[in-house]
């Protein structure tokens, strides 16, 4: 199935219901349809052909699906990139893919013009809204350019690549994703309704575009007709209004945005009583937070979903029933022990745990995931050596450590890279960042592994404590005293006011390790 057919069946199936709701403008599938019919046949008379790319810097607007859908249409590729991204930061992106198009934000023109030069390939430069610069055309503009009679439709199959996202790259230059149309849609035939004309639900699509969690959920939500509430950039008080006002059952959130709205002065007085589902992943969940936000949210569904940018999708999933904390005691402890975890692996995806020869490593034994299915990547773009090193035999290396237990559930441990060694033993940074986050006054940590002459690497936990709560580097050490054996407790506590992150909120542990290797400390 090609993803140009989710939004056909939506506008056919529902097509004067609400797709899009942002800010003061309201668009229905049917709008949406044929706008991007409209935007397609723009492109194609401005020489957009299959195979080009279209390169989006801006926040969350209807012109994101707009575009992709357009660009769907011409088996042209998406291309949306970090608007966070200093200029210096966007030009190997920009060179590496040579869009033929570049829309951009008007807040983020100065950035394009500064690496204009670099532009070679791209002939059509858009401003979203506002005035036009010299040599760029006003987004507006190249819509009302297009034909709204004739209709296009993709010619390549859904194994095509569809788009091109770029992973965080800790290290070294980031690689773009190649995700085929089959990548989304695969997932949504197996775990996505298809519209109702008689259920109406609306979700709320806070996390940037530029990631597989904001596409994904977007693309999902035109594939079950569902309307999204679509927010520029998270921010909690706005969030809340929103889901308030316009009666949101659906939101996606990763733990930093739940722990914000939790933590926010207004929380308590904002109607929430419509949210059903609240899906969240792309980073670690404190055991302490989603338990928090289970007692402060009352009838809401919690889904944990786990998956990477290379996968496309969701690959494994925490269900709602792990997450109601309710029964005889050895029934709760089981879910308690389930949430810890990243879920079980979904339909029409399969993941293995292999040790360092790609054998499987068994129950309850740590080793790498692994996992195989349509929906994941093709591979990197005009990257042969890294797609060779992360696809072997036809399974995809996630670089995630981690087990399966006798329930068939998934625990990670952390990313190969962040294991820490030490004296022949291997550390998960996870299991201790677990027993530290049990602590009272302790809001949030990071463990990481620092260079030691005797022992190899010594275990060093960064910690912020909750507003007016200390935290002593020997309470914490007690702690951990009490819970891990002696190689895994932390020779180091390191209380920060706090922790670097990525924009969804991973922790970014390079940068720590940098960091504190360089200070000593």
């Amino acid at each position: 199935m090609h993803t140009h057919d989710i939004l056909s069946i939506a506008s056919a199936i529902v097509p004067e219901r609400t797709a899009i709701t942002f800010d003061d403008t309201v668009m229905t599938f049917a709008e949406l349809a044929s706008r991007a019919n409209r935007l397609a046949n723009a492109l194609a008379a401005r020489g957009v052909q299959s195979g080009d790319r279209v390169a989006v810097i801006d926040v969350n607007t209807p012109r994101h699906l707009e575009l992709y859908f357009a660009a769907a249409r011409l088996d042209a590729i998406y291309v949306p990139l970090n608007f966070r991204d200093r200029a210096e930061e966007l030009r190997f992106p920009l060179e590496h893919t040579a869009p033929k198009v570049v829309m951009v934000g008007p807040r983020y023109v100065p950035l394009i013009e500064e690496l204009r030069p670099n532009l070679v390939s791209t002939n059509l430069l858009l401003v979203s809204e506002g005035p036009a610069p010299e040599g760029w055309i006003t987004y507006n503009d190249i819509l009302e350019s297009g034909d709204e009679d004739e209709l296009r439709f993709p010619e390549a199959d859904s194994e095509s690549t569809a788009v091109l996202l770029f992973t965080a790259g800790t290290t070294g230059r980031p690689k773009a994703v190649m995700l085929s149309h089959l990548s989304f849609t695969e997932f949504m035939l197996t775990n996505v309704e298809p519209p109702d004309p008689d259920l109406e639900e609306r979700t709320i699509l806070s996390l940037p575009m530029h990631h597989i969690a904001g596409l994904q959920a977007a693309l999902a939500s035109v594939f079950g007709g569902r309307s999204i509430v679509m927010q520029r950039q998270f921010e909690a008080a706005d969030w809340m209004n929103l889901i308030a006002h316009h009666k949101v059952s659906r939101a996606l959130m990763v733990p930093t945005m739940l722990k914000q709205v939790l933590d926010h002065a207004e929380f308590e007085s904002h109607d929430l009583n419509s949210i059903r589902v609240i899906t969240y992943g792309g980073a670690s969940m404190p055991p302490n937070l989603i338990e928090r936000a289970i007692s402060a949210l009352p009838g809401v569904q919690f889904i944990n979903a786990f998956g990477q940018t290379e996968t496309g999708s969701t690959i494994a999933m925490v269900p709602p029933e792990d997450h109601v904390l309710e029964g005889v005691p050895e029934l709760v402890a089981k879910r308690r022990k389930h949430l810890s975890s990243i879920g079980k692996p979904l339909d029409g995806v399969e993941v293995r745990i292999v040790d360092e020869n790609g054998m499987d490593a068994g129950l309850d034994t740590t080793g790498e995931i692994v996992a195989r299915g349509p929906r994941l990547m093709k591979g990197y773009w005009g990257q042969a050596d890294a797609t060779a090193e992360t696809i072997r035999n036809g399974w995809l290396y996630t670089g995630d450590l981690g087990y399966i237990d006798d329930d068939g559930y998934v625990y990670l441990e952390g990313r190969a890279k962040d294991f820490i060694k030490r004296g022949g033993e291997m550390v998960a940074p996870e299991e201790v960042e677990n027993v530290i986050h049990a602590y009272h006054g302790v809001s949030e940590c990071a463990v990481i592994g620092l260079p030691d002459e005797m022992w190899g690497e010594r275990v060093v936990a960064v910690v912020v404590a909750e507003p007016g709560a200390t935290i002593t580097e020997e309470s914490v050490k007690a702690l951990c005293h009490e819970h891990l054996a002696g190689f895994k407790r932390p020779q180091q506590v390191i209380v920060v006011d706090v922790l670097p992150r990525n924009a969804l909120g991973k922790v970014l542990k390079r940068e720590l390790r940098d960091r504190y290797r360089a200070t000593g400390s």
